[in-house]
């Protein structure tokens, strides 16, 4: 990890431990080497500091460009390990960033919805972490993330108390049989399956 990381990452650590009872549930899933796509249902800006500070090592993270427009986060997001992607999140350069970053053994946060939830529900999956999947046959690991909706909704201005569950599921591994085709159908097969098993995940032991 570089400085800014360590310092965001240590910070969000605290914030999420003290200031929201965070707890993780099967934390020792967690996969610390190697190509690893950490699919996250997406409820809340909190989804992807959440999910990062449940490795060891230091992830990469998807944000919309506009983002990076801010005065304090646009110039600290390449430290941060911020790949920017189209607002619609339909960027197949942002795609074949994470691709590069997977080919590389880095992991990586994905929302298979693509977008945050408008009321705390599971979304339908995209076909861009299908893709993903094909071109890389990278190991995913489903993470679910329970309670950052209530804390920190789409529209809300500030956040409240909440407390928050990390559940970590059983890593997921394609083959290349898997990801045989090149065409949507197949994308979104993988996304399908991926999504299911985030959504099978409970804020309990299972």
């Amino acid at each position: 990890m570089n400085i800014v990381y360590l310092v965001f990452y240590t910070l969000a650590k605290l914030i999420a431990r003290f200031g929201f009872a965070m707890r993780v549930v099967h934390p020792e899933r967690m996969i610390e080497e190697g190509p690893l796509i950490l699919a996250v249902n997406h409820t809340s800006y909190f989804d992807p500091p959440l999910a990062g500070i449940c490795s060891k090592r230091a992830v990469y993270f998807l944000a919309r460009k506009n983002l990076l427009k801010w005065p304090f986060f646009g110039p600290l997001s390449p430290a941060m390990n911020v790949i920017p992607v189209e607002r619609d999140g339909n960027d197949l350069s942002a795609l074949r960033e994470v691709i590069r970053k997977l080919r590389d053994g880095q992991g990586v946060v994905l929302f298979p919805e693509g977008t945050r939830s408008q009321d705390g529900d599971l979304g339908q999956p995209r076909g861009g972490i299908g893709f993903v999947i094909a071109k890389t046959q990278a190991t995913v690991l489903p993470m679910r993330i329970f309670g950052s909706f209530e804390a920190f909704p789409r529209n809300a201005l500030l956040p409240r108390f909440q407390q928050i569950t990390v559940a970590i599921g059983k890593p997921l591994r394609f083959s290349k049989q898997d990801c045989t085709g090149s065409d949507r159908e197949t994308y979104q097969h993988l996304s399908n399956q991926v999504m299911k098993a985030i959504a099978d995940l409970r804020p309990s032991e299972n």
